[in-house]
């Protein structure tokens, strides 16, 4: 059996896309079309699709008055509970076009840490694209508690990928593709393919990166690719503008070839972090 490729996404069975908040929140929202509209595409290819989103505290912001990303714990619980209904408002409206419906799904690291709730959530999604609903799932940062979380939504979709048995996982930025340093800085050179295995030494992803509206950067999703990978899931890390060509198998963006003997899922335990602010938005 030959390894699965980037090429192979178009007839794949089941892919799991990620996007983060600064794709689709403030400025950017109008980019939930072009994101629904790639994936209407898959659907009717036959692929089953699952879609991870951040942005929930990001959408609420505007509509709460906040002025910016909010600190205190409680207003980011606040902030999410409103901005998920929105979110998700939005989403359906533009999937209406191709009358698609979706439906929510919300973890907390422990859903995906114990067995039972663990269970549950691959039977629900399992049932959800039986009836080829598109789930969009989140963090549900309304209950998670900033001593145990997943740490943001790469890592999530990566585990979600995982759960349903997903051949590929698509991460969406706001860059083409990863280089081997940020790609503002002199020699920085591009990163077409990581073969499995590869320990990509040498090469400076940088620490986590926090803007106004969310988290993320290079260096969670190059950690969200290995655990997928090894799992036998391929990853490719692109744009969100080439989500369309993502979904066809364009020769785009970075590819982390899949294990070619891939173990079972590792136990997702929870995730510690030092601070109080909310990671996965």
């Amino acid at each position: 059996m030959t390894a699965f490729e980037r090429h192979d996404i178009p007839t794949s069975r089941r892919v799991v896309v990620k996007v983060g908040s600064s794709s689709i929140s403030g400025d950017a929202a109008h980019r939930i079309d072009t994101i629904v509209e790639a994936i209407a595409s898959a659907h009717g290819r036959g692929t089953e699709v699952v879609l991870v989103s951040s942005g929930a505290i990001a959408t609420a912001i505007p509509f709460l008055d906040l002025g910016g990303r909010p600190n205190d714990l409680a207003t980011q619980q606040a902030a999410a509970a409103v901005g998920q209904n929105v979110l998700m408002w939005r989403y359906q409206t533009s999937l209406d076009r191709f009358r698609i419906l979706a439906g929510q799904v919300l973890l907390t690291a422990g859903d995906l840490e114990n067995p039972t709730p663990r269970s549950n959530a691959r039977r629900a999604m399992e049932r959800l694209l039986g009836l080829r609903i598109l789930p969009i799932v989140n963090e549900n940062d309304t209950v998670a508690t900033q001593e145990i979380r997943f740490g943001d939504n790469d890592r999530l979709a990566a585990l979600v990928a995982q759960l349903i048995g997903a051949d590929a996982l698509v991460l969406l930025s706001d860059i083409e593709c990863l280089y081997t340093r940020p790609p503002g800085e002199p020699g920085a050179q591009p990163i077409r393919r990581v073969v499995y295995g590869d320990d990509l030494h040498g090469f400076e992803f940088g620490t986590v990166v926090v803007n106004s509206v969310g988290t993320g950067g290079a260096a969670t999703k190059v950690s969200a690719a290995r655990l997928a990978t090894a799992s036998g899931i391929g990853v490719l890390v692109t744009s969100a503008d080439l989500v369309d060509r993502a979904l066809s198998g364009d020769d785009i963006g970075t590819w982390f070839a899949p294990n070619p003997e891939p173990a079972a899922p590792a136990a997702t335990g929870p995730v510690r972090t030092a601070t109080s602010t909310m990671g996965a938005e």
